[in-house]
């Protein structure tokens, strides 16, 4: 048992994917700090040093080299912070396996040497990860000496099977570290939480985990990093979605209790994701600002608080687009809310432009009754003008259709669905509801009345969503059950469900993949969205 404490610092980063010489940077400034507080040790998340997941770039010879090139240089200029152990995450290949494999390491390094390294050993390749398609999994457990402490070190997914860390254990550690890149869904902090406490009961050796935090594509890493003792008793919790250094203590075989953060409730941890997710977005890709289409409509009215919160009130612009169908208090309570975030506010009525499609392609009409085609020439009017806006601002457009819409194709190709980001695309509508009201208990920015009327597309007259489609409580219960658990739709019906409703939403989805292949990506905060873990075939007969 040590006596001295051992000081651990945990490394809560946002890195960059890609920019190996800023995440280069970021970890000297992570080893700076923590040398100058007296840490021994530094941790930094899986695959600090490239971002995660890096995908299809881990198929480039350049790519490598580079990250090669970058972790030696890396190891040299940590060399500076004397007796400072530093962890740090990224891909190399090896010869562990007789082979020149590829495999997802975190290497230690200490007074320009590599101290130990290890590769992970598990390979995620199921929800949004597909690591088996870039990287051999490792075999050997890694232990290794700070100040005459034995630290195992496993990562990520290591800890959800048993064998590495119990291996990890049986190599003698006393201490067990663990680098993340854990993305969020709802309810996913508690899940690690218990499978940590699972690990912590088979070997009875604290543990430290250590996650990523920031936006990268649909996904969204929430941090909450966190420690537990030898009897899996919480001692450590970080805050969500916050890049931090936090300093814990090891000594006499446990870790000394520190700060715990309370876990929000769901609907605010949701909207937490949704403003990080847009604001890494558009901040890394390098847009100057966004633009919404408001309607009026609760939607777009969630999409633009988002986008406010994200991004700041002169980085967003707003623009109503108002039909013959538009009722007055759509204008009205759209101009408010716009009011109220202090975002640049314009109205472009569509209703010639209207006219003129209709007179252009009535000789082809003729004969044809109305139907969802005069519609979607309203929302494709519309797609067009932000995309217009886009082109001439260098702005991006963000999109303000939610799961359930786009789960049953009630959203229009070239039309609402046109833009850059999705915001809410996994978000169902009761849950949009809710994040209304949370926002709302922050301070008003939505008017009431958004949140109170009857949802409308406003593309006929005395037109309502529940015309042609189940109420939302009913279609966003079947979602929930069939698109992300994998329900059949006989235990649907067994369940209670009406043949109808199930009959009716099933075939939607199923009909509507096209659609969703061409729409644009946005966060993921269920631990299934229409996405990189939705691999559906759009030619397909079969439906159960």
């Amino acid at each position: 048992m040590n006596s001295t404490p051992l000081s651990v610092a945990l490394a809560q980063g946002n890195y960059f994917l890609g920019d190996l010489q800023g995440n280069c940077e970021k970890i000297l400034q992570e080893a700076s700090a923590a040398y100058s507080r007296g840490a021994d040790l530094l941790i930094t998340a899986e695959l600090s040093l490239t971002g995660y997941p890096p995908e299809d770039l881990l198929f480039r010879e350049a790519f490598i080299a580079s990250v090669e090139e970058h972790l030696n240089k890396l190891c040299k200029d940590l060399a500076q912070f004397k007796d400072l152990f530093v962890v740090v995450g990224h891909p190399a290949k090896s010869n562990e396996l007789g082979s020149k494999a590829l495999h997802n390491m975190a290497s230690i390094f200490c007074n320009g040497q590599l101290v130990a390294s290890y590769a992970k050993q598990f390979l995620p390749n199921s929800e949004v990860f597909d690591e088996v398609r870039y990287f051999s999994p490792g075999s050997k457990p890694c232990v290794f000496d700070v100040k005459g402490v034995k630290v195992g070190l496993i990562i990520c997914e290591d800890a959800w099977h048993v064998g590495p860390a119990t291996a990890a254990k049986a190599a003698g550690a006393q201490l067990l570290i663990i680098p993340n890149a854990s993305p969020f869904h709802m309810e996913k902090t508690h899940l690690r939480h218990d499978i940590i406490k699972q690990q912590i009961h088979e070997i009875h050796v604290p543990v430290i985990y250590v996650n990523l935090v920031g936006g990268q594509d649909e996904l969204v890493f929430d941090g909450a990093s966190f420690a537990m003792n030898s009897s899996g008793d919480l001692v450590y919790e970080a805050p969500q979605w916050v890049e931090l250094l936090h300093y814990l203590e090891f000594a006499n075989g446990e870790i000394t209790k520190s700060d715990i953060h309370p876990l929000k409730s769901t609907e605010q941890q949701v909207y937490d994701a949704l403003v990080l997710g847009v604001k890494d977005y558009v901040g890394k890709n390098g847009f100057p600002g966004a633009i919404i289409g408001l309607s009026g409509g609760v939607d777009s009215a969630l999409v633009l608080a988002i986008a406010v919160d994200a991004l700041g009130p002169d980085r967003v612009r707003a623009v109503m687009m108002p039909s013959r169908y538009t009722a007055d208090i759509s204008w009205i309570d759209a101009k408010e809310m716009a009011n109220r975030l202090g975002v640049q506010y314009d109205e472009i009525a569509i209703a010639p432009m209207v006219d003129a499609f209709e007179s252009s392609l009535s000789k082809e009409f003729t004969g044809l009754a109305q139907d969802a085609t005069e519609e979607n020439i309203q929302a494709r009017i519309r797609g067009t003008l932000l995309m217009a806006l886009s082109n001439k601002t260098g702005r991006i457009v963000l999109t303000t259709g939610n799961k359930s819409e786009m789960a049953v194709g009630y959203c229009t190709l070239y039309g609402d669905m046109a833009g850059g980001f999705a915001v809410i695309k996994d978000v169902v509508k009761t849950l949009v509801y809710r994040l209304c009201e949370y926002r709302n208990s922050l301070s008003e920015v939505i008017p009431t009345r958004i949140i109170t009327r009857p949802p409308s597309a406003e593309l006929r007259p005395d037109q309502k969503d529940q015309d042609s489609l189940p109420p939302y409580e009913i279609l966003d219960a079947i979602l929930e059950h069939y698109m992300e658990n994998d329900v059949p739709i006989h235990t649907l019906l067994q369940s209670g469900f009406e043949q109808a409703d199930v009959d009716k939403v099933t075939r939607l989805i199923k009909i509507n993949e096209y659609k969703r292949r061409q729409s644009p990506i946005g966060v993921r905060i269920t631990r299934r969205a229409f996405g990189r873990d939705w691999r559906y075939p759009i030619t397909s007969k079969f439906r159960a």
